[in-house]
């Protein structure tokens, strides 16, 4: 499987790295990175169909601040207990659950595709660590159909940003990964360097 740069060269039309890339993984398939099932499809995502349909997207009621799943204390909790679920209140209308509700953040809302855990979070440290451009695009188009569905109004897409000594290190952001493809898909200026991280985390 060929996830990185075609063989054709960094000049060549990305639909034509696209379609070398997709041609060499029917004829010298590899395993998927999360489970090391074979894959024999034309692709350039290194992932199996079964581990990307194991992705579970959230449901449209999410806490407007947090994103997280929320219902009320008398409904029952979808899913399993390891899913994040926040509760409700039952006062008047918040756009948070009771965890967010009276709380100050910087920002004023949070949208996700799916909750982070099994073979999604698997997923996000292979991007994290490896610069897998195709997965971050399909995860993109994820994030895209989000941001549509709920009619989110933005005038640019700006990544979350590394310290420059991390970046430095690693070679790329793994937000930006995501950042460039999703403001494609949603028309919107790209802009990563309206962020600077002054302190470097741990991580």
């Amino acid at each position: 499987m060929v996830t990185g740069q075609s063989r054709f060269g960094k000049h060549a039309p990305a639909w034509l790295n696209a379609a070398s890339d997709a041609v060499v993984s029917v004829f010298f398939p590899a395993g998927c990175r999360l489970c090391d099932q074979l894959l024999t499809r034309a692709t350039r995502v290194p992932i199996c169909d079964e581990c990307l349909a194991s992705f579970c997207p959230l449901p449209p009621s999410v806490c407007e601040i947090c994103g997280a799943p929320v219902v009320t204390p008398f409904s029952a909790v979808p899913g399993a207990a390891s899913e994040p679920v926040m509760l409700a209140s039952l006062d008047a209308p918040s756009r948070g659950c009771l965890q967010c509700q009276g709380g100050t953040f910087a920002h004023e809302r949070a949208l996700s595709y799916a909750a982070y855990g099994g073979q999604l979070a698997k997923t996000i440290i292979l991007l994290k660590f490896e610069r897998v451009e195709p997965l971050a695009a399909w995860l993109a188009e994820k994030l895209a159909f989000v941001a549509t569905r709920e009619a989110v109004a933005a005038d640019i897409v700006v990544p979350v940003p590394l310290h420059s000594q991390r970046e430095s290190e690693r070679g790329y952001n793994q937000a930006g990964l995501f950042a460039r493809p999703l403001a494609k898909r949603l028309g919107l200026p790209y802009r990563p360097v309206l962020l600077m991280r002054t302190k470097a985390s741990a991580r």
